[in-house]
């Protein structure tokens, strides 16, 4: 590594102000500890004045020992026509007890007259009493020059001198912020480079994805001389999100030769983007670059063919260095060089012509024949190929469910399940309540397993989807039912087919549980 970079994360606040996105304290703790682990140097944690819920987060963030990150905390500059002793937010900032704080002021004149309402002047004194405030406290201050490239647009020499009057007042970095993402990478990265020529301190970026370039625009930046990225994991964030961090990391230091996290780090990234999706309870983005269950899938059988011969042929990087799994899917045109990836993670000694190899592709043409389908459900057809291979090992068994649906929902629950299982002689019963009658029998089998396998309680259904394979036959057709679930760490798919709708999701169900439990044992 030549050139070292900085990771400034804005989860816990850009990434908050996403639609269907809110933390709790509990939340952001949990996601500071990660980051931290990750290694990112900022950890931008919000504005301690705000609200309630932020006083309270910072009250506990500093008492955590982080071994990697700095917590940050944001607000804005002082407001017009007082004093930065008079300013509420100001002291609130102050009073947050973190190392470094972020300023953010309007670098856009039509922001300063028309938004916020007051003078061009009065605009610069604001930036250089607040940072000049927190500076003189012993304060790292990065300056986030807001809407800094419309500014530049619209008036050049007024934007430039706010980023003039925070360099004097002291700021560590000033922050080029593309606020409105509109910013396309050639722009972004020719202007930084004449911000570069004009200030003396570290600049940062922060670009907003509304035009689908924050990441690019983040690079170019780089490129342009900028040393500190601003972004959220996974690219959460307001409107259309910010940059994401887990593309532009290791496209950064696994392409481009910076370093951004430590080495030894860089396979946390996915557990670390899967982890945020969950505390944030949305659905991982499975075709996101590099961090995604489709980053390394293959499925056509020359792709999945060449892969299996050698993974450069199509593959960047090894999917494990960013702590992420190669996925070759089983599907009409995978050939049967898939069909192998798979055996050989049962049986690394069996070979295209073993006649367990036979067997097992044989099988697979009766399960096909029967409605199943393994693309993108490998971790069935995985617990297919251990049972004949010998290697399967029961967790438990089932004695018998019961479900009843009932109309109408109330406090959305329509059905409970009663399910009674056996595991190493012991039997337990259990029921449970839920919105249909597979979220019931979901529950309740978890619930009746946890007694004996504890971390069953990290799973968690993300997607379910019905497909009818005959509708020729009306209500009694045979149906395919997918089930993906994750814990927080991996996410997996499974398949069930049945002529009864709740058999078959049974089925999947049983095979998302069984993958867990093998996975841990």
């Amino acid at each position: 590594m030549t050139n070292k970079l900085i990771i400034y994360d804005s989860t816990l606040r850009d990434g908050a102000q996403a639609l269907g996105i809110s933390f709790t304290v509990e939340d952001k703790l949990k996601i500071v500890n990660k980051l931290d682990n990750l290694g990112v140097h900022y950890i931008e944690a919000g504005n301690p004045g705000s609200n309630p819920k932020d006083l309270e987060f910072f009250e506990k963030v500093l008492k955590l020992k982080l071994a990697s990150s700095k917590i940050i905390a944001f607000g804005a500059t002082r407001r017009a026509n007082i004093s930065v002793e008079e300013d509420a937010n100001i002291q609130s900032l102050l009073k947050a007890g973190t190392e470094a704080i972020a300023v953010f002021g309007k670098s856009w004149d039509f922001q300063v007259t028309d938004i916020i309402k007051t003078t061009l002047e009065e605009n610069l004194r604001m930036i250089y009493d607040t940072i000049k405030y927190f500076k003189n406290h012993g304060k790292i201050v990065v300056y986030d020059a807001e809407h800094f490239f419309d500014g530049y647009n619209a008036n050049p020499e007024y934007a430039m001198e706010t980023l003039k009057v925070a360099n004097r007042a002291g700021a560590d970095t000033i922050c080029l912020c593309d606020t409105k993402g509109a910013g396309l990478p050639s722009h972004i990265a020719r202007i930084t480079g004449l911000v570069r020529d004009e200030v003396d301190c570290a600049i940062g970026i922060h670009c907003h994805n509304d035009n689908g370039m924050a990441v690019a625009g983040s690079i170019a930046a780089v490129e342009a001389g900028a040393v500190q990225i601003q972004g959220t994991i996974n690219g959460f964030g307001e409107r259309c999100g910010n940059a994401n961090l887990c593309t532009i990391i290791p496209n950064l230091q696994l392409m481009m030769n910076y370093e951004c996290i430590p080495a030894a780090n860089m396979e946390k990234l996915t557990p670390t983007a899967r982890y945020v999706s969950e505390v944030a309870n949305i659905i991982h983005d499975e075709r996101a670059p590099f961090v995604g269950n489709c980053a390394f899938a293959h499925k056509a059988g020359m792709h999945a063919d060449a892969v299996n011969k050698n993974t450069s042929a199509y593959e960047m990087i090894h999917p494990e260095v960013v702590g992420n799994q190669r996925n070759i899917l089983m599907s009409e045109v995978a050939g049967r060089s898939a069909v192998m990836s798979i055996i050989n993670m049962v049986d690394s000694t069996l070979t295209k012509d073993s006649p367990e190899t036979k067997k097992i592709i044989e099988r697979l043409k009766e399960l096909e024949y029967e409605g199943y389908q393994y693309e993108g459900a490998e971790s069935s057809f995985e617990l297919v190929i251990r049972k004949m291979l010998g290697k399967y090992k029961t967790f438990f068994e089932l004695k018998e469910f019961k479900v009843i649906v009932n109309e109408p929902t109330v406090n959305s629950v329509n059905s409970s399940a009663m399910i009674k299982i056996l595991v190493d002689g012991q039997t337990e019963i259990t029921a449970a309540e839920g919105d249909g009658p597979v979220n019931a029998l979901d529950k309740a089998l978890r619930k009746a397993l946890e007694r004996f396998y504890p971390r069953i309680a990290e799973m968690k259904l993300t997607d379910y989807k019905v497909r009818v394979l005959d509708s020729n036959f009306a209500t009694a057709s045979k149906v395919r039912v997918l089930i993906e679930t994750t814990d927080g760490q991996d996410a997996w798919t499974t398949v069930g087919v049945s002529t009864d709708i709740i058999e078959a999701s049974w089925r999947a169900l049983v095979d998302s549980v069984e993958h867990k439990l093998m996975k841990e044992n």
